[in-house]
């Protein structure tokens, strides 16, 4: 496996190889998947600003799961399907990033809080780029949490579908405020996290700035 490359479970189900086949056969590029999940990103984090109670919430989750399977997908017709592209890593990179700032701005908005809600947008973009930047310089890129990709979208499917609950027998969103607040407070620890990993990946590799 590439070391570069996020390690997810799933790529080894029966049902996820089956799909991949599927899309290879349709000939659907790796490339239209990934633009695929900035659309369910949008959707969901429409429904979201547009009601922020049982429908919006359980829509935008929804979303949330369709925009990962893109990304599970894309990288499986890609790499398993044989059908990389020149500009494959573009298409691997800044749809996430859009996505993941969609829904995390959109959640922002659903609470009222739409400073929160950029600040955490930032900071998960920022966890990308700490990522990348240690793949830049020669070392195996980590997609080391404690919020990375998977686990701030976990929690905010999870927070979307219990603040359906709530907001319906109470009418708050308690719940989708403490989501965002520990999405916000985990993407920078997460910069951090990667950060100290990358220099301690120098000082053992013994790196010298040229």
């Amino acid at each position: 496996m590439d070391d570069n490359r996020r390690p997810i479970k799933a790529r080894s189900a029966g049902w996820a190889k089956r799909i991949t086949d599927l899309l290879v056969k349709r000939d659907i590029s790796p490339n239209q998947i990934s633009v695929a999940s900035v659309f369910f990103a949008l959707a969901g984090a429409i429904a979201l600003s547009i009601d922020n109670g049982v429908i919006g919430s359980i829509c935008c989750a929804v979303g949330i799961q369709l925009r990962l399977l893109c990304n599970l997908f894309d990288g499986m017709v890609a790499i398993e399907g044989g059908k990389q592209s020149d500009i494959g890593s573009l298409y691997n990179e800044f749809p996430d990033r859009i996505a993941d700032s969609l829904l995390i701005v959109g959640l922002g908005y659903a609470v009222a809080q739409p400073g929160l809600g950029w600040f955490a947008a930032l900071a998960a973009a920022l966890t990308a780029y700490v990522r990348v930047f240690g793949g830049s310089i020669g070392l195996k890129q980590s997609f080391m949490g404690p919020m990375a990709k998977q686990h701030r979208m976990a929690l905010m499917t999870a927070g979307l579908l219990l603040n359906a609950i709530e907001a319906h027998v109470y009418g708050t969103h308690y719940l989708l405020l403490l989501t965002l607040i520990v999405i916000a407070i985990g993407a920078a620890a997460t910069c951090v996290t990667r950060t100290l990993a990358i220099a301690r990946q120098l000082k053992e590799s013994g790196h010298v700035d040229q």
